[in-house]
């Protein structure tokens, strides 16, 4: 378990998730937010922004805020309660984000998802692409599961799990995972003094599963275990993952000045890995056949234009994956579709410009992304 490349740091990260659990955020019993741990929170994610990082907070917190405005009596709440618990929570925590982040100059964006939102393509598509957006125009998403309408079987269960697949989502390099114990352990050190701390993972095996597993339930069911999932996620994507001590305040400058944690080590970037994705994994749903041009302009490293594409085939929907080909037949590459095969054929061979008045709606610019796409 020793890493073979340097240890990841936060600074270097690009994009950043930070997930923020319940206990740092809300006193259980008073049902109130930590405001002074928020605030120096705050400072912290300031200082990412002035290195140009892209910032996203995914936070829990919306039902230990809400209980205690409906009066709810201490245990736990069924499903409906925990919506409804949720849906009161949920107007104060995002108001909580937007008054403290705004004191530091940051827009604050409230976002909410369902597990729904990361299997479904068109979906998973809609929130990378709304996401995107946002960071671009400068924006701090605050992601949340939407618990005003999940269900036991559309829910990520733990914001933790919501964290890696977000990670993933939108290409993250470093994914903070601040939690109630500074890093994983051989075992919970609460129960046993000589558990290990194990402060670098290159690869999440058996072993590391089965430690996380095999230490008492509020250590891991509702835990490590959550985070071990998190992780696997991330790092699958490309994303470094760092579990920390969020206890204390200013808890991402305590990661920068050295404190104890853990990282789990990815092999592969965010872009790798998902050229990884887009090449080898995803079955193709049709082909796009383009001009010489455009394949000049993809061996330079551009995007693929409508203008460029001669022929359409298959029935694909916007997101599939599709062969490229050149006109003689030759396949040359691998890419994500921007649109559905029916609306490729209506704007292939146009400019950019034209597809509103050929479509109806203002789609993106490009075919296939460059990001989205891999030549052989």
């Amino acid at each position: 378990m020793t890493a073979k490349q340097h240890t990841p740091s936060l600074e270097a990260g690009r994009r950043v998730i930070v997930k923020i659990g319940s206990a740092l955020l809300v006193d259980a019993e008073r049902g109130t937010l930590h405001r002074r741990w928020l605030e120096a929170l705050a400072a912290d994610l300031a200082r990412c922004r002035e290195r140009r990082q892209d910032v996203i907070i995914v936070s829990s917190g919306a039902i230990a805020l809400g209980r205690r405005h409906l009066r709810f009596s201490g245990g736990d709440l069924k499903l409906e309660e925990k919506q409804a618990a949720a849906a009161t929570g949920m107007v104060r925590l995002a108001h909580a984000y937007e008054e403290v982040l705004g004191r530091q100059g940051m827009t604050v964006a409230q976002v909410l998802l369902t597990l729904d939102d990361s299997d479904n393509r068109r979906r998973y598509l809609n929130a990378r692409n709304t996401l995107s957006t946002l960071l671009r125009l400068g924006a701090v998403p605050l992601i949340n599961e939407n618990d005003t309408v999940a269900t036991d079987e559309i829910r990520f269960g733990e914001n933790d799990r919501l964290a890696g697949r977000v990670a993933a989502m939108i290409s993250a390099d470093v994914l903070v995972l601040l939690s109630d114990i500074d890093g994983f352990y051989s075992a919970d050190p609460r129960r046993e003094p000589g558990a290990r701390h194990i402060p670098i993972i290159d690869q999440i095996t058996p072993e590391i599963e089965a430690m996380a597993g095999s230490a008492r339930t509020d250590y891991g069911s509702g835990g490590m275990i959550t985070k071990i999932a998190a992780a696997k996620s991330a790092v699958a994507a490309g994303c470094a993952t760092v579990v920390a001590d969020g206890k204390p305040l200013h808890p991402l400058r305590a990661i920068e000045d050295g404190a104890r944690c853990t990282w789990f080590l990815p092999r592969a970037n965010p872009r790798a890995a998902r050229k990884h994705w887009i090449a080898g994994i995803l079955g193709p749903a049709g082909a796009i056949t383009i001009d010489n041009g455009a394949m000049k302009a993809l061996g330079n490293g551009k995007s693929l234009l409508p203008a460029g594409v001669t022929e359409v085939e298959g029935a694909f929907k916007r997101g599939d994956a599709v062969i490229v080909k050149a006109g003689d037949g030759r396949k040359i590459g691998r890419g994500l579709s921007a649109y559905s095969a029916d609306d490729a054929r209506r704007i292939m061979g146009h400019k950019s410009g034209e597809i509103e008045s050929l479509l109806g709606y203002r789609g993106r610019d490009e075919m296939i992304h460059r990001d989205d796409l891999v030549l052989s």
